[in-house]
């Protein structure tokens, strides 16, 4: 991708975008809004080669199943469906509204539709909130007032918000009879084997509502009429489920699989950040001596870049996001330097030249730009600020 793209990209991204008739449908009700979101102020997109188009939609994913595919979907499809879905439980983390906001902003600058799936019944389904639809939906709300303040381009009616609740009440005749089929088809192992999706293992004792989840999530694809699903690493294998589905009912036209990094927690040997431990993660609205706080106890071993969180938040969050990664330090230790590609960063960092003594501070300060605009919004929004309280009272439950 040439540089006017990368350009455009972070311009979707710049969190001094103004924001355009704050107020939302619902007025702060425990019900999903029913009018289509408000936008933020973004430039014309530009036209891109279908070369372009795969490169920049081929960045966001890890793992592409497959690779053909996308380039005979893209030849072939003018306006292509993105699936991506997220359950309301708790607190936004850094890696959830950055990362998430990034790749859609990457998505509709390819030019594709990106159906965003609200999954207040799935939450339900997974016991969180201790199942209360009312303060799930809350949830939902806050996460979707974050991605606005943050800048996730919701311009000219390319990302939807969709509540499971909603859609499927709406097109039952439609959902339940593919999640039958689904289930109908698959035996019990198979379908524990995805519980990974929920959180959960095999091991865990689930209950009979979590051993439907994956037969439902799956159903969401088709239901959704996805050509993608952009999700996580975490939820690779009900997005295969729903490919030998796809043999299974000798349907040519498979899903393709674009699974992005999971980032770890900012401790030791985590290997995902939690919500239920609030030093794994930094939150989107957290304050700034908390971000600083945070990354200061952050694991980051001198000359190790491998499991290195802080790395990680540089490589994903930081570097797409300004293009670039600053060091301030002092002379005698090198002097400021700006890091344009992570490769030259881990060469630095590898060899001792940069030390966490000064990576931290940086990257602090990087996350804390980026944060800013949102903690604005909850400052400054009545609706935002209310529901932000509400959902900070409420108890993670799993």
């Amino acid at each position: 991708m040439n540089r006017s793209h990368l350009e455009f990209c972070r311009s979707n991204l710049n969190p001094t975008l103004s924001m355009e008739n704050e107020g939302s449908s619902n007025n702060g009700s425990e019900v999903p809004p029913s009018q289509p979101l408000e936008s933020l102020s973004i430039s014309p997109q530009p036209q891109l080669s279908l070369k372009e188009r795969f490169d920049l939609i081929r960045s966001i994913g890890e793992e592409c199943i497959q690779e053909d595919e996308l380039e005979r979907l893209l030849a072939k499809k003018p306006r292509i469906v993105c699936y991506d879905g997220f359950e309301p439980s708790g607190r936004m983390h850094i890696a959830q509204g950055v990362m998430k906001a990034i790749n859609v902003n990457k998505l509709t600058s390819a030019g594709c539709n990106v159906k965003i799936w609200i999954a207040d019944w799935f939450a339900q389904l997974n016991n969180k909130m201790g199942g209360d639809l009312k303060k799930i939906q809350v949830i939902g709300q806050y996460l979707i007032e974050i991605w606005k303040a943050v800048g996730m381009n919701l311009e000219g009616g390319q990302v939807e918000f969709l509540w499971s609740s909603e859609e499927i009440n709406s097109r039952a005749h439609e959902y339940w009879p593919l999640v039958m089929d689904i289930a109908r088809r698959n035996k019990l192992p198979r379908i524990l084997r995805c519980c990974q999706i929920m959180g959960r293992s095999e091991q865990d004792e689930l209950s009979a509502a979590q051993i439907f989840y994956p037969c439902m999530q799956c159903a969401d694809i088709f239901f959704l009429k996805a050509d993608i699903c952009q999700l996580g690493m975490d939820q690779r294998k009900v997005n295969m489920l729903a490919r030998e589905y796809c043999d299974d009912i000798k349907r040519k036209n498979k899903p393709i699989i674009l699974s992005h990094h999971m980032l770890p927690g900012l401790q030791e040997g985590q290997e995902k950040m939690s919500k239920s431990d609030p030093s794994s993660s930094i939150f989107m609205e957290d304050e700034e001596a908390e971000v600083n706080l945070k990354i200061k106890k952050a694991f980051c071993p001198p000359k190790v870049a491998e499991k290195n969180p802080c790395l990680e938040y540089i490589k994903y969050i930081v570097i797409p996001w300004f293009n670039e990664f600053t060091v301030e330090r002092k002379q005698e230790n090198g002097g400021d330097k700006t890091f344009k590609s992570f490769e030259d960063l881990v060469g630095d960092y590898e060899s001792g030249e940069l030390h966490p003594g000064d990576l931290k501070p940086a990257l602090a300060k990087s996350l804390n730009r980026i944060l800013q605009p949102v903690r604005d919004h909850f400052i400054n929004d009545p609706k935002a600020k209310d529901l932000l309280k509400r959902v900070k009272g409420y108890k993670v439950t799993r």
